[in-house]
This record gives C-alpha cells, structure tokens and sequence, in this order.
C-alpha cells in the first residue's frame, strides 16, 4: 500500500496535470493582479483568525483546492497597489526556474551535486563584479539571503584584517566594526553573532538625512582606540532600510583606505543601481569596496533568497571558512572555484544562480536598468507631490524608491500626529486596497512607501493620498 502511495505521488502524469493547473492558476493570478481586476492587495486576517482558518483546512479542505486557497489568503506582491517591504513582484519566467530548480533539488555543496549552477554561479559573479568596477582578480558566490552575506562579509573582514586566526584559535580582545546608525539590524545581528558584543558596533550618528556622518568618522575611531576596541571593518548603506538614503561611499572608502580598515558595502536594496545608468552616481565609491552586497530578490525581480557576495581581491571568497570535511572537499593547488561549501556559510544550497542566469539571457543586462531605473523615477514623482500637498510631510528627500511621508495637521502636536498616522496605516492593512508599511524615525511615525511594482502609477500613489487624508479625518472627527 505505501508502495502504490509513493508510486501515485512520484507518478510523472499526475506532475503534468497538477502543474498544468497551477500554472492557469498562477496565469489568471497575474491577469488579476497586475491588470487591477482584483481590488484587494492584501486580504487581511488576524493572526488568530487564519491559524484557525489552516488548523481547519488541514483537517478537512480539499487538496485540490489548496493552491488556489493559498492564493486567496496571500499578499498580492504583483498588483500596482503593493507598495509595502522590499520585496520584489517576480519575473513570471523565475516562476519557471525555481520550478525546475525544486525539482532537480541540486545541493550544490561540492561540483558533482551542481554542475550547471555551479559554473553559471561563477559567470554571474564575475558578470556582477565587472559592473561593480572591480579588476579581474575580483570574484564572489551567491547566499541565501542579506543577513547570511554580510555575516559572511565581516567574517572575512576579521580574518583579512586581524593577524592571528581567530576562525581557528578564538580571540581574547575587543573588536569592533563601524556603521550607521541607520543601517540594516541584521549588520548589528552579525556582529553579535560574531561576538563583538554591543561594546564592539559602533554606530556612527546620520546627518539630518540619515546618511552616515562622514564628518564624525576619525573621532569615533580615535574614542574605540582609546578604549582598547580593535576596530577591523565598516560598513556602509546603499541604502539605508528606513528611509532608502544612501551613504556617502566615496568618503567612507578613503577614510577605510587611510586606516586600513575592511570597507563592506550593504548594497543588498540599492545594489543594483550599478546597472541603471541614470542611477550609478547613487553608489559612486562602491568599487573601492573590499566587498558588496547585492540582493536578487530586491531590485532584480527574482524570487527569495538570493544574494550575491562580491569580492574586490578574490582570494577573500576562499580563505573566509577552513574547515576540512574530506568526505566532501578535495585539496586543490589552484583555485577550487567549484566546490562552494568551501567558500560559503551553507553546506548545502538552492540552485539559486539558475534565476540569474535565466534573466540574464533572457533579457539581457538592460532588463535591471529598466527597473530600477523606472522604480527610482516613480519615487522621486511621489515626493513632488507630497510637497506640494500641505496636508503631507516628507521625512527626507528620497534618493530611491523609498518614500517616507506623514499625514500632517499643523494644529496638531507630534504625539496626536503619530497616533494619527499609526492609526492610518493599521485601517488600510484591514482595509486591504493598499499595502503599505510605517517606519519611526528620531520619534516621528511615518508611513513608508517602498515602490517595487514597475506597474504602479501616478494615479495609484495619488489615490493612495486621497485615502489618507480620508482616513486622517475620520480619525480626527472621532476625536
């Protein structure tokens, strides 16, 4: 019996024909979506209502039905009214690639387990590298995520820049990294990983903008010297998650070059501007860079997770893990490119390079200018009108696709306006029209629009607007 079970579920047919439906399914939810046919973003449940609702349908749903219920209780990343996290609507062919990569389930940990991602793993990078502005002895891999490549960045950062082993040997002294306080938690969460404790992140206050402050940089060096803190990276945001402003690379690159410190660029959002030619200027410095981050699933259309982890002097992707598994991993003279569990935190990972590569010569390069390109322009339009709009309030003049504004009311103090705009973002969520999100900054609430779907329009973001002032005035007339 558990044969003919195993026989059922592995039977290539019965993939066919399940596969089938569910790309009709997938189809009409783009139809839905993208051509606004759907007038709901996000059917908003509590946390309570739709464990019940999956505690139920396990019990007693139809199988059938359960990809198309999937898609009934799922944010609608595709439709033009999504303007929440920095998460991309896919590419419909990545649909396709993950499809096959699922099926395939190449672990990639060693060449024989992943021979064709492997070496197009090897060709996006140094494909990426180039566009960086790095020289031929640059190189790099991919990761499952932001967070697991900057973890990944700063190790090496430690081991190029302090000069005992401490992967092998541990360490008894206090180290520390430079960052902005307005940069990304998972650098603060990496770094605590890493041991530093909160003693060793030194956190650089921002300009009225929320930029680094370059200017403060040789004096919070000089204050972690002097407190016995062997400071070994820094780290700067392209951009910042909150409000989307970028760092000052250029500075941050010569001031790392004169104290030779590891300089690590968290491009994981802003990344890809070095393929947008309106846009480059946004991240001019970023080929000084020891190392970069760059985020597939953020402003390259593809489905999570994957980041690519690029490195100016190559032989940094290699020496970051010592580690033997002989089982696993042969010794090599020359460079053992092909044999990822060397190099990366995973032992085993997705076939993640196989998106990349499929948009790359499907495509072609130009298919990342257009977007962020696109998306960058439709942020900046946002802005204008909310300037002109006196019931609106920027937090900062973007430099991205992220938008920070307030509801504003001059007659009003700042703690009724945060409540306010508190109370605005959490009835459109319920509401469902719109996904936005919100953000606090130096104890301002703001909402927080990150404009990801190059379908979103004008007409969509001013009609956005007009839901807030509505909202704001029921809330107000309630008062």
């Amino acid at each position: 019996m558990k044969h003919d079970l195993l026989n059922k579920a592995y039977d290539p047919e019965e993939f066919r024909s399940m596969a089938h439906r569910l790309v009709d399914h997938l189809a009409d939810h783009l139809d839905n979506t993208i051509h606004e046919k759907s007038n709901k973003t996000i059917p908003w449940n509590t946390p309570k209502e739709e464990h019940e609702f999956w505690s139920d349908y396990l019990k007693n749903g139809d199988a059938q039905n359960l990809f198309p219920e999937v898609l009934d209780h799922t944010i609608h990343i595709h439709h033009p009214k999504y303007m929440g996290h920095q998460v991309a609507p896919t590419l419909p062919i990545t649909t396709l690639s993950a499809m096959m990569a699922s099926l395939l389930n190449n672990g990639m940990a060693v060449y024989e387990m992943g021979m064709a991602p492997t070496a197009m793993e090897r060709i996006i990078s140094d494909f990426i590298c180039k566009k960086i502005g790095y020289g031929s002895s640059s190189n790099g891999f991919l990761t499952s995520g932001g967070t697991l490549a900057n973890l990944t960045a700063l190790l090496s950062a430690r081991k190029a820049k302090l000069p005992h082993n401490i992967w092998n040997d541990g360490h008894d002294e206090q180290l520390g990294i430079m960052v902005s306080e307005e940069a990304h938690y998972c650098v603060d969460r990496a770094a605590r990983i890493m041991g530093l404790g909160e003693k060793g992140i030194i956190k650089i206050p921002a300009t009225k903008n929320f930029a680094l402050d370059t200017s403060l940089l040789e004096t919070y060096l000089d204050r972690a010297k002097n407190e016995g803190i062997k400071v070994f990276a820094i780290v700067g945001s392209a951009p910042s998650t909150s409000t989307g402003i970028f760092d000052d690379l250029e500075t941050i690159a010569n001031f790392s070059l004169k104290n030779d410190l590891w300089f690590h660029v968290d491009g994981a959002h802003g990344g890809a501007s070095i393929f947008s030619k309106t846009y480059r200027s946004m991240v001019n410095g970023i080929e000084k860079a020891d190392s970069v981050v760059i985020d597939g699933h953020k402003m390259m259309m593809m489905p999570a997770l994957t980041t690519a982890l690029l490195f100016k002097d190559g032989t940094h992707s290699h020496a970051t893990f010592s580690q033997k598994a002989d089982y696993l991993l042969e010794q090599s003279v020359e460079e053992d490119w092909y044999n990822l569990a060397k190099r990366t935190f995973e032992c085993t990972k997705t076939m993640m390079s196989l998106h990349w590569y499929t948009l790359l010569k499907t495509y072609g390069e130009e298919i990342f200018d257009d977007y962020v390109t696109v998306l960058y322009d439709l942020g900046h339009e946002f802005a204008e009108i909310i300037q002109k709009d006196k019931s609106f309030e920027l937090a900062v003049e973007p430099m991205s696709n992220i938008v920070c504004f307030r509801y504003v009311n001059h007659t009003l103090d700042d703690h009724t306006l945060n409540r306010i705009n508190e109370k605005v973002r959490q009835s459109i969520l319920e509401d469902g029209e719109f996904y936005i999100v919100q953000t606090k900054l130096r104890g301002i609430h703001y909402l927080r629009t990150t404009l990801m779907n190059p379908f979103t329009s004008m007409r969509h973001l001013e009609s956005l607007l007009k839901k807030i002032k509505l909202l704001s005035n029921t809330i107000l007339a309630q008062h």
